[in-house]
């Protein structure tokens, strides 16, 4: 972590140690959404919000599986505690942590933490971002031959909307919606198509994409208009990211199609 987050990196590794330890271990429910939750993704919840509360007093909590309205302090904190929990529950060892600070309607720390594979990724609205304290480099400014592009499994319905048209990827499906977002920006893949996400599983990845100057675009509302008070439960910003705008383009028409009307 930089300097000064060091109280913050011991309640994430504190958090990541509990999951890595509860991993295959927990049966999974499903919630009224469909998606599932298990008693990790509570615990986690509560040590993460408990810990915000006491690192940063005065600043509220949104998070996925507590409150879920836009708190009314001047900051807050967006959190999702286990990001990818069908994969958690199936045993696929990929899901992530997401906390991002908000100040102004935007995101101006992120942390992304990747329990399974011990990695941090975090970002300063400012300062750039960075990956096991690494400071990390546009992906536009990298060559990027494999040509792989995110879907989420709602979002792979656009193939079957443009039928003539070939998809320009290798499409992946990671199944951890921060991740395929935050992706693009590590030069993992070329862009990404999110048709669901909510608040928490965006906030952290959104402060990363924009640090490394890869361009987002909102598909139907933008979440830098949320106001205090506003409930959160059933909002999704579908989006579209890439690593830079001549992909973004290419992208577009399946983003279209994505949010066009039946």
């Amino acid at each position: 972590m930089p300097p000064g987050l060091e109280s913050l990196g011991a309640l994430l590794d504190q958090v990541a140690d509990r999951q890595r330890q509860d991993f295959g271990q927990l049966d999974s429910e499903a919630k009224a959404d469909g998606s599932l939750i298990t008693a990790c993704d509570r615990w986690s919840d509560a040590a993460l919000v408990e810990g915000l509360a006491r690192l940063y007093p005065g600043e509220g909590v949104l998070s996925e599986e507590g409150s879920q309205r836009v708190p009314d302090t001047e900051a807050y904190w967006v959190v999702d505690p286990l990001d990818g929990t069908t994969n958690f529950a199936a045993g696929i060892p990929y899901w992530a942590i997401s906390l991002a600070r908000f100040e102004g309607g935007v995101p101006v720390l992120a942390v992304l933490d990747v329990p399974p594979l011990r990695q941090r990724i975090v970002a300063i609205r400012g300062g750039g971002a960075w990956r096991k304290g690494k400071h990390l480099q546009p992906p536009s400014a990298r060559s990027q031959v494999a040509g792989c592009a995110s879907l989420c499994s709602r979002s792979i319905g656009v193939l079957q909307k443009l039928p003539q048209q070939r998809f320009p990827g290798k499409i992946r499906l990671l199944g951890v919606a921060s991740l395929n977002l935050v992706s693009v920006a590590m030069g993992q893949t070329i862009s990404a198509l999110e048709a669901t996400p909510k608040i928490w599983d965006l906030a952290a990845a959104w402060l990363v994409l924009e640090e490394l100057g890869c361009p987002i675009r909102w598909l139907q509302r933008d979440p830098a208009d949320l106001h205090a008070g506003q409930d959160l439960a059933q909002a999704d910003f579908p989006v579209l990211a890439a690593r830079d705008q001549s992909t973004l383009a290419t992208f577009q028409p399946w983003a279209d199609a994505l949010v066009a009307r039946a």
